[in-house]
């Protein structure tokens, strides 16, 4: 399952442009009264230079960049802010161009709209829970009580994330989530230029740019906070790049890939990227014994090159 990345921001803060620079999708940019409900999906390729490389030694017939999903709702209310609850980091757009930019009052009030939407969930959820706990079932009398305790937080004003103790395992609150600032604006982070550069070949694109491009940007951000590396796939057929959070294992690797090759896991072959590329091909990477099978905890490293051995 690819990254995904919710967009929040303000009216006219300029977080559509923004997607738009990500992902290339030419989202229609209108102020919130006159839109549906309906939020702008798209991808956003994450550039990675050893990918080519490694595809050069493989023959790939097709290359294939990992991806981020990137949604971008109309609005700031509770209901559209709910359907983000599902996403790995939220990026939240901030106005600094104009006379009147406030890019800090404005992030003030972007955690209130989480904040508000947090307290609409636990409140649904809530009544929900208070009228199974009539049953008399002692779970659902458990998490009423830690919903009510939860519910008195949030009403003092404060974000779940400074909950100390464990949160209901059925929420899915927006203020726990990792939230990456973007400032639009020449402190910042230029989306109209950038969208109007996503237009164009990347190699003309960096003629007008400097510095790196907001999506690479905006992809180091999202490394850092969420600890992700990336490892390869590589095939005469395709060659791909793929995300992992650090620490993860060969198994979960296996699984993000396929679900059939998690199920079937026997051992996972293992290459360094540039050992790969040194080499110029898999047999000769095995011939000098940098290729070694590794099992389902193998933790995998950043540039590892795998090839699941599995059976189903």
């Amino acid at each position: 399952m690819a990254l995904e990345v919710g967009i929040v921001g303000l009216p006219n803060c300029g977080k559509t442009t923004l997607f738009n620079a990500l992902t290339r999708a030419g989202a229609e940019i209108t102020a919130y009264a006159t839109v549906s409900d309906k939020a702008n999906v798209g991808m956003a390729p994450i550039a990675d230079d050893r990918l080519e490389q490694v595809a050069a030694v493989a023959h790939a017939k097709k290359v294939t960049p990992a991806a981020v999903r990137v949604v971008d709702v109309p609005g700031t209310g509770a209901q559209l802010l709910g359907g983000l609850r599902g996403v790995d980091a939220l990026l939240a757009v901030v106005r600094g161009f104009g006379p009147d930019a406030d890019p800090a009052g404005d992030l003030e009030r972007l955690r209130l709209e989480l904040l508000v939407a947090d307290r609409d969930h636990v409140e649904r959820r809530l009544e929900r829970v208070a009228k199974e706990a009539k049953s008399g079932d002692p779970k659902k009398k458990a998490e009423l009580s830690a919903l009510e305790a939860v519910l008195a937080h949030v009403d003092s004003g404060r974000p779940l994330s400074e909950w100390t103790g464990e949160l209901p395992p059925e929420l899915e609150p927006l203020t726990t989530k990792h939230v990456i600032v973007v400032e639009n604006g020449p402190d910042g982070i230029d989306a109209k230029l950038e969208a109007e550069l996503a237009e164009l070949e990347p190699e003309e694109a960096a003629e007008f740019r400097e510095g790196p491009s907001a999506l690479e940007e905006v992809v180091r951000r999202l490394f850092e906070v969420l600890g992700l590396i990336s490892f390869f796939t590589a095939s005469d057929k395709e060659t791909r790049a793929w995300t992992l959070r650090r620490g993860q294992t060969a198994l979960d690797a296996a699984g993000t890939v396929h679900s059939d090759l998690a199920r079937g896991f026997i051992r996972c072959e293992v290459i360094r990227w540039d050992d790969l590329v040194r080499c110029g091909s898999h047999a000769e990477a095995a011939r000098q014994g940098l290729m070694r099978l590794e099992g389902k905890s193998y933790a995998v490293e950043d540039g590892d090159v795998l090839n699941v051995r599995f059976s189903v």
